[in-house]
């Protein structure tokens, strides 16, 4: 067996042990590696960055996932950026939605992910109210007369082909796309190890956004702590869900989850003081 060493990180170093490499090839954005490790299953890594893994997936995905659309309430049309391994697109379908349309920069990696590791979509790529464009993100939100519910930004950390769905510009174009009681959610980061990234994504969301908010789950795969998620709304009702509500439409909706549930919904929000600090 050999092992693979993610270096997001100057200073710390994450080495897996590999059973077996499944895939390595240059797509025409990044680098892409698909691995078969010892401990966290099958494992998806672009640009040298770890992005998803059948350990712990779930967590991420449920969170990005389910919470904003609860929140929300009553979601049809969904439009996700990003989100090449499936995960997201498979979750956002588990409700009633009418339409999904995800946009993924890299083919490739929808087409590999769909291969080696089918259990992260579990067949959400062939549901007919799903619609797939290879596209930029950010042009897309820049030109799409649609509206939508939630916007759900599922992309990597802002370097290379990313840097740009982390722009002021882009939030502004994803708050026009949002239908008058929509919401929107992205990842941004581990608080303890990328607080910058965090910090400034919680700036420029305040800016476009009439209401935003940050919350934390944990995501062994992701080192360091919570990560982080920030979600921005036009109206503050996402935010006011009462607990109540919240157990209700999960229960309507008929989920089964192995991580979100109304009382982390509700809990996810409570922020450590340095968590605090990097976003007040």
């Amino acid at each position: 067996m050999t092992r693979y060493i993610e270096t997001l990180y100057e200073h710390w170093k994450t080495s897996y042990l590999i059973k077996k490499e499944l895939l390595r090839k240059r797509t025409k954005f990044q680098s892409m590696r698909i691995l078969q490790t010892a401990s966290c299953g099958r494992m998806l890594v672009l640009d040298g960055i770890t992005q998803a893994c059948e350990l712990d997936e779930y967590v991420y995905h449920e969170m990005l996932a389910h919470l904003p659309m609860l929140a929300h309430g009553n979601c049809k049309r969904v439009l996700i950026i990003g989100g090449g391994d499936g995960g997201i697109l498979r979750e956002v379908l588990r409700h009633p939605v009418e339409r999904v349309v995800m946009v993924e920069l890299d083919e490739e990696v929808v087409l590999a992910c769909k291969k080696y590791l089918p259990t992260l979509s579990a067949g959400a790529f062939d549901d007919p109210r799903a619609e797939l464009i290879f596209d930029d993100g950010a042009k897309y939100v820049r030109k799409t007369p649609e509206k939508f519910d939630a916007v759900i930004v599922d992309s990597p950390d802002p370097i290379g082909p990313a840097k740009v769905l982390f722009a002021t510009r882009f939030y502004k174009d994803v708050l026009r796309v949002l239908a008058p009681r929509g919401v929107a959610v992205r990842q941004a980061g581990v608080p303890s190890l990328q607080g910058e990234e965090l910090t400034y994504t919680v700036q420029r969301m305040k800016s476009v956004f009439p209401y935003t908010g940050v919350y934390l789950a944990p995501v062994p795969t992701y080192v360091g702590g919570f990560f982080s998620f920030v979600m921005g709304a036009r109206t503050a009702g996402a935010f006011r869900v009462s607990g109540k509500r919240l157990e209700e439409r999960f229960k309507k909706a008929g989920l089964k989850t192995r991580y979100y549930n109304a009382e982390i919904h509700r809990a996810c929000f409570a922020l450590p003081n340095f968590v605090k600090e990097l976003v007040k």
